[in-house]
């Protein structure tokens, strides 16, 4: 089948190159040329693991192919898949310009039907808008043609997108139109050779599914860190107490590590967006203004431990930053949790020395030059004179230090742990501080 997509981010990249490399026929349209031209000679402007294998081979076979022209991409195919960014407005609420735009652009160019397909996380209600807007471009042409909305909302974790698409758990179609419907299973029968995994419903329950998905794990998240703030308090162990609940089937071990805080693209901005959305009709969702409160001061957990070890001003201290993407495995860092710890720092008259296995050109790009802040090119030279180490991602290559070579870098045995990678007595036996989440022990050193 042919497909065009607009938006080469991470939804629009990797949906348009898996769907590339089962065989369909895609144009991915963005109206940045040079990130287009960049596209075409293989540069990729995310990192995702395996993504620019694929879309350098897609692209040599001609599966896929990019464009700035939108009458192009809207000439390509009868599916026309929006898949551009929905940045949250000051009010917390989700910007459709960019989702609207997009669908001006198909209404004015399209000389056929079109099944128009919403893959960008939007809220409940922009079908119909969509819908409204393309039936007035339409008709404002005097042209007769017909389309459908469709809603198909992604369920793509960054740093592991790719597999995600390749096997979903899921695939949601919000629609009620046959011929939509009928479209939609021939284009992911791909996908679905071993069991299908397509659930259609109404077109605003699709739209309500990406939210509470986002919203559900978000919840799990601040619930974890708001036990291990407990956890702290009673002289408990939060790792403890998550094997415990883990092993409850209905709770399962996902999404219930403790730590400093939820970063990215999608929680927060969901999160926020689903709160206007309820604010907007009158009600008051508490559950969700709670999970982003505690998320909020999460983030804020380190500093304070710093500033109780070191005190509050920390002028002339050097710290050593492990980790500045939100998660592992990408190099994104919208909200990520090491933006807030580094701000805090600064502004108590510290300086960082950082490494991230991914993000130190997004970092610089973010920040620029500044004397307090030092990228350094590998973690051992991050830790060189510092006074102590922060982590605050993840990584693998995080989780075995060289401890005795740490201890005699740093200027003082101390690490404040937001992940909480490490055994607290094992770590204590190389004489260390160790401040973690939510770990009983840890509490009883600040």
């Amino acid at each position: 089948m042919k497909v065009t997509i607009f938006g080469t981010g991470y939804v629009g990249l990797v949906t348009g190159t898996c769907l590339a490399d089962m065989g369909h026929h895609v144009m991915c349209v963005d109206i940045d040329e040079q990130k287009i031209t960049n596209l075409r000679n293989g540069v990729i402007p995310i990192y995702e693991p395996g993504l620019e294998s694929l879309v350098k081979t897609n692209v040599a076979n001609g599966q896929l192919c990019f464009t700035a022209n939108a009458e192009e991409g809207v000439a390509h195919a009868e599916i026309q898949f929006i898949a551009v960014g929905t940045p949250p407005d000051e009010d917390g609420s989700a910007d459709l310009k960019y989702v609207l735009a997009v669908a001006r652009s198909i209404a004015s160019h399209m000389q056929s039907h079109k099944v128009i397909v919403n893959k960008s996380t939007v809220p409940v209600g922009t079908a119909d808008k969509v819908s409204a807007l393309v039936s007035q471009v339409l008709a404002a042409r005097s042209s007769p043609l017909g389309f459908d909305v469709v809603s198909n909302p992604e369920f793509l974790k960054e740093g592991a997108a790719v597999n995600d698409c390749m096997k979903p758990d899921r695939i949601v179609i919000g629609s009620q139109s046959a011929h939509a419907i009928s479209v939609m299973k021939e284009l992911y029968a791909p996908f679905n050779r071993n069991h299908d995994r397509m659930i259609v419903m109404d077109v605003r329950s699709s739209e309500l599914t990406k939210y509470a998905a986002n919203c559900m794990l978000a919840t799990k998240i601040s619930f974890m860190n708001e036990m291990a703030n407990l956890a702290e308090r009673l002289g408990a162990d939060i790792e403890q107490v998550r094997l415990g609940i883990g092993s409850d089937p209905r709770i399962g071990y996902h999404f219930i590590y403790p730590g400093c805080g939820y970063g990215g693209s999608c929680f927060p901005k969901d999160v926020q967006a689903l709160i206007q959305t309820a604010d907007s009709i009158g009600f008051d969702s508490a559950i969700l203004k709670a999970v982003e409160t505690i998320n909020e001061r999460q983030k804020s957990v380190l500093v304070n431990r710093v500033q109780q070890h070191f005190g509050a001003d920390l002028q002339g201290k050097t710290f050593a930053l492990w980790g500045l993407s939100f998660k592992p495995n990408t190099d994104d860092m919208r909200e990520a949790p090491a933006r807030v710890v580094m701000e805090a720092l600064w502004l108590a008259g510290a300086k960082v020395q950082a490494f991230d296995p991914e993000a130190m050109e997004e970092t610089q790009r973010i920040y620029g030059q500044r004397a307090d802040l030092v990228l350094c090119g590998t973690k051992e030279a991050a830790l060189k004179d510092a006074d102590a180490l922060i982590i605050c991602t993840e990584w693998k290559n995080f989780r075995a230090p060289d401890f005795d070579s740490l201890k005699q870098t740093l200027r003082h045995a101390v690490i404040f742990d937001g992940r909480n990678l490490y055994d607290p007595d094992v770590v204590r036996r190389y004489g260390f501080t160790y401040y973690a989440i939510g770990r009983g022990d840890s509490i009883k050193t600040y």
